[in-house]
């Protein structure tokens, strides 16, 4: 294993906060000022959508690396009443409760 001294230390700081800021920062500075398209801002639109479907879908079908819809998956029976509730009310939060609560009900209950 090799030891950094400072400098590098340093050095790998400033490169991953560049690496952060620089993202976030260039929208503002270049399209600022700018009307952007009915087009792009509809599809920036279904991007909070698709990042969340993209962070919670591999916990919820493949919670051990695999594909699993078996009963023993909490997640995945856990997510059926969460999107039966969300297309029902449109509720964020009715969803997210109604999924911490199967889950929940179902390690509680079922060991």
């Amino acid at each position: 294993m090799a030891i950094l001294d400072q400098t590098d230390v340093f050095l790998t700081i400033l490169c991953m906060a560049l690496a952060t800021y620089l993202p976030r920062a260039a929208p503002l500075v270049f399209l600022s000022g700018r009307t952007l398209p009915p087009l792009v801002v509809r599809f920036l639109g279904f991007v909070p959508a698709a990042v969340l479907a993209a962070l919670l879908f591999p916990s919820i079908f493949a919670p051990r690396g695999g594909l699993d819809l078996s009963p023993g998956n909490v997640f995945f029976l856990g997510s059926l009443p969460a999107a039966l509730v969300a297309w029902r009310t449109g509720s964020f939060f009715g969803a997210v409760a109604a999924g911490m609560g199967t889950v929940a009900a179902l390690r509680y209950f079922g060991g």
